[in-house]
């Protein structure tokens, strides 16, 4: 009887938790308001060489912050525009590396033959900065959106193969030696032990890649032109709009923010608890 009441009982709240989630909220904040205390007192001489957090505000209110969608035709779009332009060639670029990177990873990581063949090449080229894709693609794609797109990809497949590979060469023997006593078929294999025993890993390649991809068409898109956040950060540096790069750099850092968090809510779904 007393281990059926007890058993009943619920685990009592903690009336201070909320303390400890304010905490984790209030010390970022407390943080960043420093910071603009700060960057305010170093810029607000007579003569600065970067705008001040309320000169930038003052200087990018209209129209840039409270109509971030406005669009005057060619490249005179508002920031929410440019970088819904960016997103996009990130969104084909990644899902083309993340295909073809998950791919050959688990071929790779499945073929010691393969991976005796393709890893020390895989690891020179995975060296080479993006940017120096970048004549290549040119040349040989001749435009400048399948270039950057190209540049995401390359930029962003190796740590996708890498981590993969990793992932299906760390399958526990004893998954092995259990597939080879029930006799499960090649296919059978890899649906139930090889693909879910390698998600934890796949997932960490694609949170490094998404990360790299975003890095890459910032820097691309000041070569190539066109619209997108990078040419806007390059045509506002050209005409001394300091106040606008700033702003763009903010929002540069919270949209690779949201990208990586994206990617961890997917990999939350779908990789066990205990994988983590």
């Amino acid at each position: 009887m007393a281990n059926a009441t007890l058993s009943n009982r619920r685990p009592r709240s903690n009336p201070w938790a909320f303390l400890t989630h304010s905490k984790k909220i209030m010390r970022p904040l407390v943080a960043l308001i420093v910071l603009l205390v700060i960057w305010q007192i170093l810029c607000s001489g007579p003569n600065p060489n970067l705008p001040s957090p309320l000169t930038v505000i003052q200087e990018t209110w209209n129209p840039l912050i409270i109509n971030p969608f406005f669009d005057n035709g060619g490249t005179d779009k508002g920031l929410g525009l440019q970088i819904f332009a960016s997103l996009t060639r990130v969104a084909v670029g990644f899902s083309l590396a993340s295909i073809v990177g998950i791919g050959l990873g688990i071929l790779i990581g499945s073929s010691r033959l393969m991976y005796d063949a393709l890893d020390p090449i895989f690891q020179v080229l995975r060296t080479i900065p993006p940017l120096a894709w970048l004549p290549i693609a040119l040349a040989a794609l001749r435009e400048s959106e399948p270039s950057a797109i190209f540049v995401i990809f390359i930029t962003s497949i190796w740590p996708i193969i890498i981590n993969t590979t990793v992932g299906v060469q760390q399958v526990p023997q004893d998954y092995r030696n259990v597939s080879r006593v029930l006799q499960l078929s090649k296919l059978e294999y890899f649906f139930n032990i090889l693909f879910p025993a390698a998600v934890p890993y796949i997932f960490t390649g694609l949170r490094i890649g998404i990360g790299l991809s975003w890095l890459a068409i910032v820097a691309a898109e000041m070569l190539v032109g066109g619209v997108g956040i990078g040419f806007f950060i390059w045509d506002a540096y050209n005409s001394s709009r300091m106040s606008e790069i700033i702003l763009a750099l903010v929002y540069v850092g919270i949209v690779g923010l949201l990208l990586d968090r994206f990617v961890a809510f997917i990999a939350s779904l779908l990789v066990p608890a205990e994988q983590k």
